[in-house]
Parts: structure tokens; C-alpha cells; sequence
């Protein structure tokens, strides 16, 4: 009997082992930054501040905007985004993550946050997987958050702000394959009353960043660089609209 409990143990060890190798592995398969964001932005103007990018617009700063990234996407992928908001007077973080996965590190905010103490105002916000940690953080510290951005993503039911005040800005595609529009109306009572949605046309759900086609999405009728633009507009207006 003993020998047969060892036995099942051992079995249920190499189970867990080789899960979490696999894990592991899947999450080493990322989503890297596309030579077009090269091209437009350069390599070079990507500045790494211990485990995150930064953006940084000067020495006045309206606000500070931090923006999760999606799952298995790298963190560089959304320089254009970021750079072309810090060029509007916001300082910008995307920040590493753990196996390149928000979920593990939802509260990644909190060291972000504290290292810049100087800036009063924050915006959170993510893009897929990494909108739903943002709005998790968003939920859970509503007194050190200013609003949130989603891009191509929606609350988790945990995260319900519809008895909320929070200032929401929801950015969706029409072709994404990933984060539908469907699914975008059907979590709509999710999200604060008088949340702003903005629909892109022709967009998907890779082009939230740039980091070329993902598995499961939709081809897009429009290029990156538009799709990039019009999310950087709508972001802008919104902001202002606040300040």
C-alpha cells in the first residue's frame, strides 16, 4: 500500500513538474516588437529604467500612464504608444512582467507608482490580458488611480465598476479576433456609468501594439501606424477631457 502511495505521489510530482516546464516554455514564446515600430521610432530611443520602459515627456509632466501589456507580448512592442504620448506631455511605464504574463504581477503599479512620487495624477490601463490586471489594480486601489484605459480588453466580473465614479476610456477593434466587439458589449455592464467606448474600424487586436500577426486574430483592413494614430487620439482627447 505504501509502495503504491509512493508511487502515485511521484506520478503527481512529475505531472506538476512538467506542467509548469510547459508553462514555462509557452511563456518564452513571445510576442517580440515588429521592425516597423523599429523603423518608426528606433531602437535606440527604447529607454529601460530598471524592469520597465519609460517614456518620459520632460520636465513638466501632465500625468503619469501605465500600461500593462499583453500576454507573451514584450513590453517593447508598445514604444510607438508610448512615445508618441509622452510627446503630449505624459510620462509613460510598460512594465516587464513576470513570464510575460500581468496576471502574476498585477500589482506591478505599486513600485511604479512609488518611484515617481512627484506625479499626482495616474492612468492605468492594458492591452488584452493586460487590461484585466489593470482594471483588477484599477478596482482595488481606486483612491491612487485617476481612470483607466482598455485596449482590446474588458474587466474581469471581480472587477465590476458599475457602481463606480472611475473614469473609463474603452478602445476596441472591429476585426479583432481575440477581444470581439461581441464580447465588448456583453462585459459593457462592467464598466463605469458614463465610461467612454471608441470603436476603430478595420483594426484588430495585434495592433493594439506592434509585434505582427497574432494566432487568432482577424486580418486588419488598416495598417499598425493608422491603428496606432487613432488610438493615440482618442487617448489624447479623453485625457484632456479630464484635465
Amino acid at each position: 500500500m505504501k509502495k503504491i502511495i509512493k508511487v502515485a505521489l511521484i506520478i503527481v510530482l512529475a505531472v506538476i513538474i512538467a506542467g509548469g516546464a510547459g508553462f514555462y516554455i509557452l511563456a518564452q514564446a513571445t510576442y517580440k516588437p515588429s521592425e516597423e515600430l523599429f523603423k518608426l521610432i528606433g531602437e535606440e530611443n527604447i529607454r529601460h529604467e530598471n524592469d520597465w520602459i519609460v517614456f518620459d515627456p520632460g520636465a513638466v509632466k501632465k500625468a503619469g500612464i501605465i500600461i500593462y501589456p499583453g500576454a507573451k507580448v514584450e513590453p517593447e512592442a508598445y514604444s510607438y504608444l508610448g512615445g508618441r504620448l509622452a510627446e503630449n506631455g505624459y510620462l509613460v511605464l510598460v512594465p516587464e512582467m513576470r513570464l510575460n504574463f500581468s496576471i502574476l504581477e498585477g500589482n506591478k503599479a505599486d513600485e511604479l507608482i512609488e518611484h515617481y512620487p512627484e506625479i499626482e495624477r495616474w492612468y492605468i490601463g492594458g492591452h488584452s490580458l493586460g487590461g484585466v490586471s489593470a482594471a483588477t489594480y484599477a478596482f482595488n486601489h481606486a483612491d491612487q488611480i485617476d481612470g483607466v484605459i482598455l485596449l482590446g480588453s474588458y474587466p474581469s466580473s471581480g472587477s465590476d465598476f458599475s457602481d463606480s465614479t472611475m473614469p473609463m476610456l474603452s478602445i476596441y477593434a472591429e476585426k479583432d479576433g481575440l477581444t470581439t466587439p461581441g464580447k465588448i458589449e456583453k462585459t459593457r455592464h462592467l464598466l463605469s456609468d458614463g465610461a467612454d467606448l471608441y470603436g476603430i474600424e478595420g483594426g484588430n487586436h495585434a495592433q493594439f501594439g506592434m509585434y505582427g500577426p497574432q494566432k487568432g486574430d482577424n486580418h486588419a483592413s488598416i495598417p499598425p501606424q493608422r491603428q496606432q494614430d487613432l488610438i493615440v487620439k482618442e487617448i489624447l482627447r479623453w485625457l484632456e477631457a479630464r484635465s
